[in-house]
Protein backbone atom coordinates (compact mmCIF):
# COMPACT_ATOMS: atom_id res chain seq x y z
CA UNK A 1 0.00 0.00 0.00
CA UNK A 2 1.32 3.43 -0.89
CA UNK A 3 2.43 5.66 1.97
CA UNK A 4 1.91 8.81 -0.06
CA UNK A 5 -0.81 11.13 1.23
CA UNK A 6 -3.35 12.50 -1.29
CA UNK A 7 -2.62 15.89 -2.80
CA UNK A 8 -4.13 18.73 -0.82
CA UNK A 9 -6.99 20.53 -2.58
CA UNK A 10 -6.40 24.18 -3.51
CA UNK A 11 -7.17 26.72 -0.81
CA UNK A 12 -9.07 28.92 -3.28
CA UNK A 13 -10.85 28.57 -6.60
CA UNK A 14 -11.27 30.91 -9.54
CA UNK A 15 -14.22 32.27 -11.49
CA UNK A 16 -13.05 32.97 -15.03
CA UNK A 17 -14.91 35.97 -16.42
CA UNK A 18 -14.68 36.56 -20.16
CA UNK A 19 -16.62 38.33 -22.89
CA UNK A 20 -16.04 40.83 -25.69
CA UNK A 21 -13.93 43.89 -24.96
CA UNK A 22 -16.23 46.48 -23.41
CA UNK A 23 -18.83 44.00 -22.18
CA UNK A 24 -18.49 45.14 -18.57
CA UNK A 25 -16.18 42.50 -17.08
CA UNK A 26 -14.09 44.88 -14.98
CA UNK A 27 -17.05 46.72 -13.45
CA UNK A 28 -18.87 43.46 -12.72
CA UNK A 29 -15.78 41.96 -11.06
CA UNK A 30 -15.49 45.06 -8.85
CA UNK A 31 -19.13 44.73 -7.79
CA UNK A 32 -18.56 41.24 -6.39
CA UNK A 33 -16.16 42.49 -3.71
CA UNK A 34 -13.87 39.53 -4.44
CA UNK A 35 -10.14 39.78 -5.21
CA UNK A 36 -9.58 40.29 -8.95
CA UNK A 37 -6.76 39.15 -11.22
CA UNK A 38 -6.62 41.30 -14.37
CA UNK A 39 -5.69 38.89 -17.15
CA UNK A 40 -5.04 41.72 -19.63
CA UNK A 41 -1.79 42.32 -17.71
CA UNK A 42 -0.46 39.16 -19.35
CA UNK A 43 -0.41 40.65 -22.85
CA UNK A 44 2.84 40.18 -24.73
CA UNK A 45 4.97 43.26 -25.24
CA UNK A 46 4.82 45.19 -28.49
CA UNK A 47 8.39 44.18 -29.35
CA UNK A 48 7.65 40.45 -29.07
CA UNK A 49 8.35 38.83 -32.47
CA UNK A 50 5.58 36.25 -31.89
CA UNK A 51 2.81 38.87 -31.90
CA UNK A 52 0.15 38.06 -34.52
CA UNK A 53 -0.44 40.73 -37.15
CA UNK A 54 -3.64 42.05 -38.70
CA UNK A 55 -4.11 40.86 -42.28
CA UNK A 56 -4.64 44.43 -43.53
CA UNK A 57 -1.22 45.54 -42.32
CA UNK A 58 -2.71 47.59 -39.48
CA UNK A 59 -0.24 46.35 -36.88
CA UNK A 60 -0.47 43.77 -34.11
CA UNK A 61 -3.72 41.91 -33.64
CA UNK A 62 -4.36 42.51 -29.94
CA UNK A 63 -7.66 40.61 -30.13
CA UNK A 64 -5.96 37.33 -31.02
CA UNK A 65 -5.26 34.91 -28.14
CA UNK A 66 -1.75 34.60 -29.59
CA UNK A 67 -1.06 38.15 -28.37
CA UNK A 68 -1.39 36.91 -24.79
CA UNK A 69 0.80 34.77 -22.51
CA UNK A 70 -1.65 32.07 -21.44
CA UNK A 71 1.03 30.02 -19.67
CA UNK A 72 2.00 32.89 -17.37
CA UNK A 73 -1.67 33.64 -16.65
CA UNK A 74 -2.37 30.02 -15.66
CA UNK A 75 0.75 29.98 -13.46
CA UNK A 76 -0.52 33.08 -11.62
CA UNK A 77 -3.99 31.55 -11.17
CA UNK A 78 -2.45 28.33 -9.87
CA UNK A 79 -0.25 30.21 -7.38
CA UNK A 80 -3.22 32.21 -6.10
CA UNK A 81 -5.33 29.09 -5.67
CA UNK A 82 -2.61 27.14 -3.86
CA UNK A 83 -0.75 29.81 -1.87
CA UNK A 84 -3.11 32.82 -1.83
CA UNK A 85 -0.60 35.20 -3.35
CA UNK A 86 1.45 35.84 -6.47
CA UNK A 87 3.35 38.52 -8.37
CA UNK A 88 1.68 39.87 -11.51
CA UNK A 89 2.94 42.17 -14.25
CA UNK A 90 1.61 45.70 -14.63
CA UNK A 91 0.85 46.28 -18.30
CA UNK A 92 0.35 49.66 -19.98
CA UNK A 93 -1.84 49.14 -23.05
CA UNK A 94 -1.05 52.62 -24.41
CA UNK A 95 2.63 51.72 -24.85
CA UNK A 96 2.14 47.96 -25.33
CA UNK A 97 4.63 47.10 -22.59
CA UNK A 98 4.99 45.86 -19.06
CA UNK A 99 5.91 48.77 -16.83
CA UNK A 100 6.31 47.04 -13.50
CA UNK A 101 5.19 44.26 -11.19
CA UNK A 102 2.73 44.12 -8.32
CA UNK A 103 1.78 41.63 -5.64
CA UNK A 104 -1.73 40.20 -5.39
CA UNK A 105 -2.84 38.64 -2.09
CA UNK A 106 -6.23 36.97 -1.65
CA UNK A 107 -6.27 37.82 2.05
CA UNK A 108 -7.71 34.42 2.89
CA UNK A 109 -10.53 34.59 0.32
CA UNK A 110 -11.64 31.17 -0.95
CA UNK A 111 -12.80 32.58 -4.29
CA UNK A 112 -11.47 35.18 -6.70
CA UNK A 113 -12.20 36.54 -10.17
CA UNK A 114 -9.80 36.33 -13.12
CA UNK A 115 -11.19 38.54 -15.87
CA UNK A 116 -10.12 39.32 -19.41
CA UNK A 117 -11.00 38.83 -23.06
CA UNK A 118 -8.91 35.64 -23.22
CA UNK A 119 -10.11 34.03 -20.00
CA UNK A 120 -12.01 31.34 -21.92
CA UNK A 121 -8.73 30.12 -23.40
CA UNK A 122 -7.60 28.77 -20.02
CA UNK A 123 -10.89 27.19 -18.89
CA UNK A 124 -9.80 23.65 -19.76
CA UNK A 125 -6.46 23.97 -17.96
CA UNK A 126 -8.04 25.42 -14.81
CA UNK A 127 -10.73 22.74 -14.78
CA UNK A 128 -8.19 19.93 -15.21
CA UNK A 129 -6.12 21.34 -12.33
CA UNK A 130 -9.18 21.45 -10.08
CA UNK A 131 -9.04 25.24 -9.77
CA UNK A 132 -12.26 26.25 -11.55
CA UNK A 133 -15.38 27.39 -9.69
CA UNK A 134 -17.21 28.74 -12.75
CA UNK A 135 -16.59 30.25 -16.18
CA UNK A 136 -18.82 33.05 -17.45
CA UNK A 137 -19.05 35.02 -20.68
CA UNK A 138 -20.76 38.40 -20.45
CA UNK A 139 -22.93 39.21 -23.42
CA UNK A 140 -25.22 42.07 -24.35
CA UNK A 141 -26.19 44.25 -27.28
CA UNK A 142 -23.22 44.61 -29.66
CA UNK A 143 -24.01 48.28 -30.25
CA UNK A 144 -23.96 48.97 -26.51
CA UNK A 145 -20.66 47.14 -26.16
CA UNK A 146 -19.26 49.16 -29.08
CA UNK A 147 -20.19 52.50 -27.50
CA UNK A 148 -18.92 51.51 -24.05
CA UNK A 149 -15.64 50.16 -25.41
CA UNK A 150 -14.89 53.14 -27.63
CA UNK A 151 -15.67 55.67 -24.89
CA UNK A 152 -13.42 53.84 -22.44
CA UNK A 153 -10.53 53.36 -24.86
CA UNK A 154 -10.59 57.00 -25.98
CA UNK A 155 -10.84 58.24 -22.40
CA UNK A 156 -7.86 56.13 -21.33
CA UNK A 157 -5.85 56.89 -24.47
CA UNK A 158 -5.21 53.19 -25.07
CA UNK A 159 -4.31 53.66 -28.74
CA UNK A 160 -4.76 56.31 -31.42
CA UNK A 161 -8.34 57.34 -32.18
CA UNK A 162 -8.32 56.01 -35.80
CA UNK A 163 -7.01 52.64 -34.61
CA UNK A 164 -9.66 52.44 -31.88
CA UNK A 165 -12.49 53.23 -34.28
CA UNK A 166 -11.30 50.62 -36.80
CA UNK A 167 -10.89 48.04 -34.03
CA UNK A 168 -14.27 48.91 -32.56
CA UNK A 169 -16.08 48.42 -35.87
CA UNK A 170 -14.28 45.12 -36.47
CA UNK A 171 -15.27 43.86 -33.02
CA UNK A 172 -18.84 45.10 -33.48
CA UNK A 173 -19.19 42.97 -36.61
CA UNK A 174 -17.63 39.94 -34.93
CA UNK A 175 -19.16 40.15 -31.45
CA UNK A 176 -21.57 37.24 -31.83
CA UNK A 177 -18.74 35.09 -33.18
CA UNK A 178 -16.58 36.03 -30.17
CA UNK A 179 -19.33 35.02 -27.72
CA UNK A 180 -19.89 31.76 -29.61
CA UNK A 181 -16.18 30.95 -29.41
CA UNK A 182 -16.03 31.61 -25.66
CA UNK A 183 -19.13 29.47 -25.18
CA UNK A 184 -17.60 26.62 -27.17
CA UNK A 185 -14.55 26.78 -24.89
CA UNK A 186 -16.78 26.22 -21.86
CA UNK A 187 -17.94 29.65 -20.67
CA UNK A 188 -21.60 30.12 -19.75
CA UNK A 189 -23.04 33.07 -21.72
CA UNK A 190 -25.10 35.44 -19.60
CA UNK A 191 -25.93 39.04 -18.77
CA UNK A 192 -24.75 40.83 -15.62
CA UNK A 193 -27.63 39.83 -13.25
CA UNK A 194 -27.17 36.10 -13.93
CA UNK A 195 -23.38 36.40 -13.72
CA UNK A 196 -23.64 38.04 -10.29
CA UNK A 197 -26.06 35.34 -9.11
CA UNK A 198 -23.76 32.53 -10.25
CA UNK A 199 -20.73 34.15 -8.60
CA UNK A 200 -22.69 34.55 -5.36
CA UNK A 201 -23.67 30.86 -5.53
CA UNK A 202 -20.05 29.82 -6.08
CA UNK A 203 -18.98 32.00 -3.16
CA UNK A 204 -21.57 30.40 -0.88
CA UNK A 205 -20.54 26.92 -1.97
CA UNK A 206 -16.87 27.60 -1.28
CA UNK A 207 -17.61 29.16 2.11
CA UNK A 208 -19.72 26.11 3.03
CA UNK A 209 -16.98 23.80 1.88
CA UNK A 210 -14.34 25.67 3.85
CA UNK A 211 -16.48 25.51 6.99
CA UNK A 212 -17.02 21.79 6.56
CA UNK A 213 -13.32 21.18 6.09
CA UNK A 214 -12.54 23.16 9.25
CA UNK A 215 -15.03 21.09 11.27
CA UNK A 216 -13.62 17.80 9.95
CA UNK A 217 -10.08 18.84 10.83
Amino acid sequence: MSSQSPARPPAARVVLLTGPSGSGKTSLAARTGLPVLNLDDFYKEGTDPTLPQLPDGGGADWDSPLSWDAGAAVAAIDALCRTGRTAVPVYDISVSARVGEAGLDLGGAALFIAEGIFAADVIARCRTAGLLADALCLRGRPTTTFRRRLARDLREGRKSAPYLVRRGLRLLRGERTIVARHTALGAHPCATPEALARIAAARTADMTGATGAAVRS
